[in-house]
């Protein structure tokens, strides 16, 4: 009986991970290789941008001024709208010249090295720690973008959303990881009387190292499998690309739809991504182990929903897939703000780390079954460009509502749920196979 048990839980391991998912000549290790660079760049994410820095920005280096939230959710969207502005450009560049496994690793010591630079910031130094913020947001973006165009190469047609759950999911438990680390770091360092101004500078250091060595393996087992074309893009100015590169995809109207409801819904999780904590720390007095350990738990619920959300993704379609995980949002949105005290604000945020995997991984493989085969890093630079200027919209629009508001951040958060009913409206006119047959022909 115990060699039978065996064999069945082998038996459901190769189900979940079948060759047959995978392109002919994919082995299963390049996918391994793949999926880690989710699991080394989504400590940026998690560290940085919604856990420590943010929190630790808003209440160290700009010193709790009236417009310090306003000014970190501008450095946010500065980083974003250079990505809008480039990433169409590279992406271009990298189908041409079958560079996207170059120009990743680029961006890769890009952002480790400036996010080494935020620890160097001190209280006050606004300047030092705003140029390390948008060139670390550009890089991680740019990153985003680049290996997201590897998934069509490596995932059959019908297993995107499982194969990108995989990735996803995968990728959570590098965010747990580092900001596991951190999280023990900064209670060793409280029991010793440090201050934060002493133990968030060295939990950036950790974030940096867990990057740069969990990118590794992507680099040496993850393929280039673009060949370089023989007629390369004309060399064009970053405003001209993008043009041109609009009015390609203008020729597939779902992929364009899709754009507009990815940049309304992930408005909405931009906002979680970048305030979550200062919602936390400042409406319902979280400090910061206990925001740490918050983002601990989401980070479990996101692996969760992003590897089982994508085998359910794949039997359902894309679109009634992402359709639930944004009404999920909707009620995680009502949950925070009705919120009084933690217990439900803890509820709320499994809810969200749920909705965060799925709805994340849902658009990147809606996005790899869109798209051309010939032209993936310039249609998912494309996405880069819609979910950059959702960090736009979204951060932004809440640190107004609470400029507007003297602080007001329950009615920020309230007004985030309008991001997530707009992409379900827009997402309603997007035909999945009508556009996938589009691609391929």
């Amino acid at each position: 009986m115990p060699v039978e048990g065996h064999n069945d839980q082998r038996g459901v391991a190769v189900g979940l991970f079948a060759q047959e998912l995978l392109n002919p000549g994919v082995k299963k290790r390049e996918v391994f290789g793949w999926s880690m660079y989710d699991f080394a760049n989504s400590g940026y994410t998690t560290v940085v941008l919604t856990a420590v820095y943010n929190a630790y920005f808003v209440g160290v280096i700009a010193q709790s001024s009236a417009s310090a939230t306003l000014l970190w959710t501008s450095l946010i969207a500065l980083s974003s709208v250079l990505v809008m502005l480039i990433m169409p450009a590279l992406g271009a560049y990298a189908d041409a010249r079958a560079a996207k496994k170059r120009l990743l690793m680029l961006m890769t010591t890009g952002c480790v090295i400036s996010t080494i630079g935020l620890g160097l910031a001190g209280q006050g130094q606004l300047a030092w720690a705003a140029l390390a913020v948008v060139v670390s947001n550009t890089c991680y973006a740019c990153g985003e973008a680049l290996i997201g165009a590897f998934l069509p190469e490596l995932a059959r047609r019908d297993s995107l959303g499982r194969v990108s759950g995989w990735g996803w999911a995968f990728g959570y438990f590098g965010g747990m990881l580092a900001l596991g680390l951190s999280l023990a770091y900064v209670l060793h360092a409280q029991a010793a009387g440090m201050s934060a101004s002493e133990f968030v500078p060295v939990t950036m250091y950790i974030t940096a190292g867990v990057y740069a060595l969990a990118a590794l393996p992507t680099f040496l087992l993850l393929r280039e499998r673009a060949q370089v074309q023989t007629k390369p893009a004309p060399a064009q100015s970053a405003l001209a690309r993008l043009k041109a590169s609009w009015q390609r995809a203008r020729r597939y109207p779902d992929f364009m739809r899709f754009l507009v409801c990815g940049v309304s819904y992930q408005a909405g999780i931009a906002v979680v991504i970048a305030l979550a904590a200062v919602y936390a720390e400042q409406t319902l007095g979280f400090k910061q182990a206990q925001t740490m350990a918050l983002v601990f738990l989401v980070n479990i619920a996101s692996a969760v929903g992003a590897f089982v959300f994508g085998y359910f993704e794949d039997r359902v379609g894309h679109s009634r897939a992402l359709k639930v995980t944004l009404l999920g949002w909707v009620v995680m949105i009502l949950l925070a703000f009705v919120a009084q005290g933690p217990a439900l604000f803890w509820v709320a945020a499994v809810l969200a780390g749920l909705c965060m995997g799925s709805s994340q991984s849902c658009g990147r493989a809606m996005v790899g079954a869109l798209a051309p085969q010939a032209s993936l890093a310039e249609f998912f630079g494309l996405w880069a460009f819609a979910t950059r200027l959702a960090a736009v919209i979204g951060p932004l629009t809440y640190g107004l509502v609470t400029w507007l508001t003297a602080g007001n951040h329950r009615l920020a958060i309230l007004s985030t749920g309008v991001f997530f009913l707009l992409g379900w409206w827009v997402l309603a006119g997007v035909n999945v196979q009508r556009g996938a047959a589009a691609a391929r022909a």
